[in-house]
């Protein structure tokens, strides 16, 4: 009796988390439609990673090898074929493959719908421009991207590209999917400056910069917190963090607190900061008089415990 629960509440947990990555794929759907066909296309800009990769293929095709092609549905051109919607999903292609080999198959398809929605709303939905101003255009593509990047990245999907290659590396290097993003997008910039125009060029540097900034601000789980507690409670302090945040934790004994001079015992551990809700409740739950200094932690060397994405 106790497993059928077990079972069926698993199923419902399951049922949940699908619909959520659902609903993030067509979220950033709708953004990355936004942000290209609003702002970052009338505007001359260039978006970073794969995306980018499918602007400037594009821009290329319709300048100098843009022909009219006889289908059997009309005359259409290279340009229109090769669209930018066209070419982010086929760029995409062999790192599908990728996340299917090295990151969780649940992943990969969830990341292949959040692709195919862009590819589909790309081709579809058109927008009357706001503004044709760069600098605008770069900023508020840069934005909405950021945003609907980071939201998928949140709900355990990739958007495809530079994504599923930053979570690769950042697996081997710890560095942040964002600053893993800005470094690979050099090369977008250079060519979008010998393509499109440097002034341009440069404002994409910019709008990639923000974009990377936006996602590190929504993908949160990466982000490490380096946590000292000061405690008279240390047992239960130490079973409300294990058992609510699975987080291993240093013990130093036999420390004085200079005010009043009574024994404590210092805590340490290391946290994602989307856990710091987590720990706020199991120090509220175990120790509410505890003093606990929480620092960013820039780099991590041995065993850090992350859930499996997949």
């Amino acid at each position: 009796m106790g497993g059928n629960i077990l079972q069926e509440l698993d199923k419902l947990i399951r049922r949940h988390q699908n619909m959520s990555r659902l609903s993030a794929a067509f979220l950033y759907g709708i953004c990355v439609t936004l942000a290209l066909n609003l702002f970052w296309e009338p505007g001359g800009i260039y978006a970073s990673g794969i995306t980018g990769a499918a602007q400037l293929v594009s821009t290329i095709v319709g300048r100098w090898f843009n022909v009219v092609v006889n289908t059997p549905f009309g005359k259409v051109s290279t340009a229109n074929i090769l669209s930018t919607g066209t070419m982010l999903f086929v760029l995409n292609v062999p790192l599908f493959v990728l996340a299917w080999r090295r990151i969780g198959h649940r992943f990969t398809i969830f990341t292949f719908l959040a692709v195919a929605f862009s590819t589909i709303m790309l081709r579809l939905l058109s927008f009357p421009p706001l503004t044709k101003d760069p600098i605008i255009c770069g900023i508020f593509g840069a934005v909405i991207n950021g945003f609907g990047t980071g939201f998928a990245l949140r709900n355990n999907i990739s958007t495809g590209g530079l994504d599923i290659l930053g979570i690769v590396i950042r697996k081997k290097t710890g560095k942040s999917i964002g600053q893993i993003n800005i470094f690979f997008n050099a090369f977008i910039i250079l060519l979008a400056g010998f393509i499109y125009s440097w002034p341009h060029a440069l404002i994409s540097a910019l709008s990639i910069f923000i974009n990377g900034k936006m996602i590190d601000s929504m993908y949160t789980r990466q982000q490490r917190m380096q946590v000292m507690i000061v405690t008279a409670h240390p047992k239960e302090v130490t079973a409300a963090i294990q058992n609510g945040l699975r987080r291993g934790i240093t013990i130093v004994h036999d420390v004085e607190g200079a005010f009043r001079h009574e024994e404590m015992t210092i805590l340490f551990t290391v946290i994602s900061r989307a856990e710091m809700y987590d720990l706020e409740v199991a120090m509220k739950n175990s120790d509410p008089y505890a003093f606990v200094s929480i620092t960013d932690s820039v780099k991590i060397l041995g065993r850090f415990y992350e859930p499996k994405i997949g």
